[in-house]
């Protein structure tokens, strides 16, 4: 056992005893944080840190899974949430937060019209394609990223355990930049696609007028066109990724930028399509929970009223610069590159020398624990990034850098590692 880790593992080992995978959430279990030199369990979180149960201070570059974007405790989100709290948090009728924030959210998005919240991504953007497929009429839909845990989805996906083939069957993924992949699926379902949902971009650009061709062919063929935005809505624009593309959806789904770390997501889009949530059942007793509807409030005036998207995109293009200069002066670009969005920015392992991507992904997790930075294989950039901050992180790069060029170079991991690798549980993106 780990001594810098040591009530982490008891504690995760406790954990297993009543709760399989020992949390709640794959990206946050010890299929993603090496066991015997990872953290498994967080005690508290300010601005950009977070400290874990054994009292181990980190930079956080995971920010909750990209949901933090002002900072963790943020004054503003605290103080209205605190104020919530004298009133209540749910009730046997709507609380006007609930107008408030739809209006904010119609006010602030392009696409939306008209708003319906449920509690997590997954509910919104289920939501979002049971909506489509009522408007519709039809009962196939064309996938590309991730769109969470729910049949419908995860069902197109090698984690299908429990899902029935027939739902499997109505699921087709298609690939980011490539316009034939999509129209490949209208070709071999005509007339029976009723909505194209996908990440407007995670890890690369849009090309050649992509998006632009992912709407026209959607309404040609009489499907609805979703944007899954529930991270990059509220973090690539005020409006997200629509607005910063100037692409605008039927639908979109937010999420995890919404109300910096509180459990709210919406459906937005054309009032048309969206009056149809009077008949398709999307209800929730807590979808109208007013502390994380005060969050979010608080979260998208903040927004407004702060250079919240300034400020991110401009401390993450120094890390994007400054990572690509190291992994250039460290020589190691055939086993580590850089892409994304400036707010979200990606570091890509390669299989490289005798070592596969996740055997130097797990000696990487390894020294960037050590060094105090929460990291997985993103940047996810929140208001509270500091200079000092990104300093720390290119102090902890130019040691790991060489350490995992020597690793390879030599086929010397085995004398770095001191856990056993990771294994991939599903590429997600």
């Amino acid at each position: 056992m780990s001594e810098r880790y040591r009530l982490s593992e008891e504690m995760l080992a406790r954990a297993l005893n009543t709760i399989p995978l020992g949390t709640q959430t794959f990206s946050k279990s010890w299929t993603q944080y090496p066991l015997g030199v990872s953290p498994y369990f967080v005690q508290r979180g300010l601005g950009s840190h977070v400290w874990d149960i054994d009292g181990n201070e980190y930079i956080d570059f995971v920010n909750s899974l990209a949901a933090i974007t002002l900072g963790y405790n943020d004054p503003d989100v605290t103080a209205a949430v605190r104020a919530q709290l004298e009133e209540g948090v749910i009730f046997s009728l709507p609380h006007s937060l609930e107008i408030r924030v739809a209006e904010k959210i119609a006010e602030m998005v392009p696409c939306a019209e008209m708003v319906r919240f449920g509690k997590n991504g997954s509910d919104a953007t289920t939501g979002a394609v049971r909506l489509a497929r009522a408007y519709t009429g039809r009962e196939h839909a064309a996938v590309c990223g991730y769109h969470g845990w729910q049949d419908w989805y995860i069902g197109s996906t090698v984690r299908h355990l429990g899902v029935p083939k027939a739902t499997r069957e109505l699921t087709h993924a298609f690939d980011y930049n490539n316009i034939d992949s999509l129209h490949n699926i209208f070709n071999i379902w005509p007339g029976q696609v009723a909505a194209v949902i996908l990440e407007p971009m995670n890890a690369a650009e849009p090309e050649s007028s992509f998006l632009e061709n992912v709407r026209e062919l959607a309404h040609k063929n009489g499907a609805v066109l979703i944007f899954d935005e529930i991270i990059t809505g509220f973090r690539y624009a005020n409006g997200g990724a629509q607005e910063y593309f100037g692409v605008i959806p039927d639908l979109a789904t937010f999420g995890k930028g919404l109300a910096n770390g509180y459990p709210v997501s919406a459906v937005a889009g054309r009032a048309d399509i969206m009056r149809l949530m009077e008949d398709v059942f999307f209800s929730f007793t807590f979808g109208g929970e007013a502390l994380s509807l005060a969050a979010a409030l608080a979260t998208m005036h903040k927004l407004q009223r702060c250079p919240v998207i300034e400020t991110m995109c401009s401390q993450g293009r120094k890390v994007l610069d400054g990572t690509r200069a190291l992994i250039d002066r460290h020589g190691i670009g055939d086993v580590i590159s850089l892409s994304g969005h400036p707010a979200w920015s990606f570091l890509l392992f390669k299989d490289a020398g005798p070592y596969s991507q996740w055997e130097i992904k797990t000696l990487f997790l390894q020294e960037m624990f050590a060094r105090g930075i929460l990291i997985l294989s993103t940047h996810n950039i929140s208001y509270s990034h500091s200079d000092a901050d990104i300093a720390v992180l290119f102090d902890a790069y130019d040691e790991v850098f060489p350490i995992i060029k020597d690793a390879v170079i030599n086929s010397a991991l085995d004398r770095y590692l001191r856990c056993r690798p990771l294994e991939p549980l599903f590429k997600i993106r």
